[in-house]
């Protein structure tokens, strides 16, 4: 009996600390719930007054540490994704079809893989393109925080046709947080005019945006492709009739516009930028309402907050992030999933260096002959539509991911006008023959 009552008296005793290990235990879990809820409610941190004037970055950090500690992370060369990366390294040197293809242009000369956003404003300084010609002051929309002050201080047009290096000396910021934040409210925002006119034309009013549409937005002020317009080069985008290659292209000749005269055959061509909003408008993921920020700047928790991660860069650094949210798939195979539609516009992007090529040296060829320009016209054209075809597809920055199968159809019609441009100089060679 008193064994049994023994027994009894433990296993009681054992319940009641178990019992008070586990009250001990919610309490805890419950305090600290208490604390993560008043952590996240107390961020951001109200240290200092941010005016509508601040562009430095670190000081905006002082109330949002935790986007700041993930911004400053752009400066990390985090090496090479298989068709871009943060490293430094010379496109024309990796594909030297673009010597020819840019003969006469000064994209010939330097052309090298972007970096992080960083480096917006001093690569810009550096690179030899800045030396060979003299760039508008319209150049640092997309590379200097103080534009919008430049602006302000000499008016859109004059800001637009000062030459950059008279301008150069007063850029003191790359990318900012003013650039994209309002700094009472922290709404995005939109701060280059040229975006702002070009939305307006397009009948698209940007106060009536969602955030949603605003995390696409503030990214398309720079990542687009853009001109320099009439005599004060005023920065332009070529929307008014729509925002595919062809309608780029319409929009351009139009206006008889062209950035040079190619060197080898005399063609008026066109230099393609960074087209990535134009190109993700016509993809899959811009149907679905996915924007530019929910896989360059995936939500991420920093202990008890949820913030967007500001450390920009490409998605395959990051994929169960970038991708995993909508896609429950394995990381590994979306990482495949993307470089197979990079590696296939990748071999489109090489057949079409050589479609152009060819054409290029048969019209070389032509002119040896004593072909002039005009007997040369229809060629010297499908040069130009073919080569604004292959710029379009690889100046844009995702090789091909933002919208694949627009991606093919256009550099399979860079193929055919290149092709067809061969052939209508051999036609006009066999005419001058006869």
């Amino acid at each position: 009996m008193k064994r049994l009552l023994s027994r009894q008296t433990l296993l009681y005793a054992l319940v009641f600390v178990g019992a008070a290990a586990l009250t001990a235990a919610v309490a805890a879990l419950l305090v600290n719930i208490d604390e993560n809820k008043d952590a996240a409610a107390s961020y951001p941190l109200k240290v200092v007054e941010i005016s509508d004037t601040e562009l430095d970055p670190e000081v905006w950090g002082k109330n949002f540490p935790l986007e700041y500690d993930r911004f400053v992370k752009t400066e990390e060369d985090y090496g090479r994704t298989p068709y871009g990366g943060s490293e430094d390294y010379s496109k024309i040197e990796r594909y030297p079809a673009m010597v020819r293809l840019w003969a006469g242009y000064a994209f010939s000369k330097d052309h090298d893989e972007d970096r992080g956003h960083f480096y917006m404003q001093t690569d810009q300084a550096t690179t030899e393109r800045v030396k060979l010609v003299d760039q508008p002051g319209a150049c640092i929309n997309c590379h200097s925080a103080n534009m919008p002050a430049l602006v302000e201080e000499l008016g859109w047009e004059e800001f637009n046709h000062t030459p950059y290096n008279e301008l150069k000396d007063q850029l003191v910021y790359g990318s900012s947080c003013a650039d994209c934040h309002d700094p009472d409210t922290m709404e995005l925002r939109v701060t280059r005019p040229a975006f702002i006119n070009a939305m307006e034309a397009r009948g698209v009013d940007l106060s009536e945006a969602t955030r949603q549409e605003m995390r696409t937005y503030v990214c398309a002020q720079c990542h687009v492709e853009y001109y320099f317009k009439g005599d004060n080069k005023v920065l332009t985008f070529p929307w008014s009739k729509g925002f595919t290659i062809d309608n780029i292209e319409e929009h351009y000749d139009e206006y008889e516009f062209k950035d040079w005269t190619h060197a080898e055959t005399g063609a008026s061509m066109i230099k393609i930028q960074h087209p990535e909003f134009e190109m993700w408008s016509t993809g899959i993921h811009a149907e679905s309402g996915v924007s530019c920020a929910d896989c360059h700047m995936p939500y991420i928790r920093e202990g008890s907050v949820k913030i967007s991660d500001h450390w920009l860069r490409s998605p395959l650094q990051d994929v169960e992030s970038a991708c995993g949210t909508c896609h429950n798939v394995p990381a590994d195979e979306l990482y495949d999933r993307v470089v197979n539609i990079q590696d296939k516009t990748a071999s489109l992007l090489r057949l079409s260096e050589d479609a152009l090529l060819s054409a290029i040296d048969t019209i070389v060829e032509a002119k040896a002959l004593g072909l002039t320009d005009e007997e040369l016209k229809e060629a010297l054209d499908l040069h130009r539509s073919a080569q604004l075809r292959w710029d379009y597809v690889s100046s844009e920055n995702s090789t091909g991911f933002h919208s694949p199968q627009e991606a093919a159809r256009v550099l399979a019609n860079c193929i055919d006008l290149a092709r067809q441009s061969e052939l209508a100089a051999r036609a006009a060679m066999a005419e001058k023959a006869e």
